[in-house]
């Protein structure tokens, strides 16, 4: 499963095998979505909080800086010969992401892992906008989780 990963911010030094960690979450979320892992490619940026506001804006024409960001590749996008499918970009702040582990009592490598598996889900078509849906996908995070070791995120 190609997982392409880019380390932008020095605040991501904090989560331990940071690389081993999100190559696991990702390949979690797409085994328990019954997707074949060596067929798809996600790109994962962890950058700061000042780049992810940029994208939001950018993208999304939101004002404000997420803790994780999710961009489905295009549906037609075609996979080089013999190569993976792009499914998508996951970016984490690492501000954010560290300011919320402190404020829920978790810590940086547990939120972190669980905010890949939340972005790879996104890129794999769950959302939360409605109460169903988020239920769905709740499950699905913390099922996940559970299976790579780490608690259940929506228990504090």
């Amino acid at each position: 499963m190609p997982v392409l990963i880019v380390v932008e911010d020095d605040g991501w030094r904090r989560v331990q095998a940071l690389d081993a960690l999100a190559e696991r979450a990702v390949g979690a979320a797409l085994a328990h979505a019954d997707h074949s892992a060596d067929k798809l490619e996600v790109s994962l940026l962890f950058t700061g909080d000042d780049e992810a506001a940029r994208l939001n804006r950018e993208w999304r024409n939101k004002s404000y800086v997420p803790n994780v960001l999710s961009f489905p590749a295009a549906p037609s996008a075609a996979s080089p010969e013999g190569g993976a499918k792009p499914l998508g970009d996951v970016i984490l702040a690492a501000g954010v992401v560290r300011r919320e582990a402190a404020e829920q009592g978790k810590t940086f490598d547990a939120h972190t892992a669980h905010l890949v598996v939340h972005g790879t889900l996104h890129l794999l078509g769950y959302d939360h906008m409605n109460q169903s849906d988020a239920s769905a996908m709740e499950a699905a995070e913390t099922a996940i989780l559970r299976d790579l070791g780490y608690p259940d995120p929506y228990q504090q």
